[in-house]
């Protein structure tokens, strides 16, 4: 059975894609620094009857992402999916462009850049060796038009998308897929203010699904 690494996952879209991955015939390996809720996901996905492992790790830390992903291989075998949102945004992310500085910035870089750089390292070879793969980084449309309090997260996303896409450049005559969702919706059951645009987890799946089945666009972007 093939194998999807979800990196940052949680109860929102990282269940959401676990589920549907796991009704399409691939385990679950779940990376996130907390083990409660991973242990409570886990359990969720086996009540479903779809195979997963909870693993502890901080995508800022790219030697604890090394250590994980090697654990999901030596867990299932092989990693043929690896999904990298290890960050929504938080009230520390909320830096004004004014007072970005090289402090205040590290963190988003270490996390969202360094974390995916790291990610990718790891499981590309096997990927390049086995001559299949795929890649999918997800953040918010704001990698694409900066908001300007999200001033540290925005600037981070913006650097891992543009390798994202020069990824999907370099490996585009390879059968390695990568590409970059940037969801600019609310992710939940309802919106999260009346009037905002929101998909459920489920619903952002299904686009996650057919980007892997289809291997087209380098970038899809969900607005609405």
């Amino acid at each position: 059975m093939p194998t999807i690494a979800i990196i940052g996952a949680g109860p929102g879209l990282g269940l959401g894609l676990a589920r549907k991955f796991g009704q399409n015939g691939f385990k679950a390996a779940l990376i996130s620094r907390n083990r409660e809720k991973l242990d409570a996901l886990v359990a969720q996905l086996a009540a479903e009857n779809i195979e997963a492992t909870g693993i502890v790790a901080d995508a800022g830390d790219p030697a604890s992402i090394t250590a994980a992903l090697d654990e999901a291989r030596e867990r299932f075998g092989s990693i043929d999916v690896l999904e990298f949102s290890p960050h929504a945004g938080n009230a520390e992310s909320m830096v004004n462009p004014l007072e970005v500085t090289v402090e205040n910035l590290r963190p988003a870089v270490q996390g969202l850049l360094f974390g995916a750089v790291a990610a990718v390292q790891s499981i590309l070879p096997a990927m390049q060796e086995k001559g299949t793969g795929t890649i999918l980084f997800t953040a918010g449309t704001g990698s694409i038009d900066p908001v300007p309090f999200f001033g540290t997260l925005n600037t981070a996303q913006a650097a891992t998308r543009n390798w994202a896409l020069n990824l999907n450049k370099q490996l585009a005559e390879t059968d390695i897929y990568v590409a970059h969702v940037a969801i600019g919706v609310g992710i939940g059951e309802t919106a999260p203010a009346p009037g905002y645009p929101f998909k459920t987890p489920a619903q952002l799946a299904e686009h996650y699904w057919d980007l892997h089945v289809s291997r087209e666009v380098s970038e899809l972007v969900i607005t609405y």
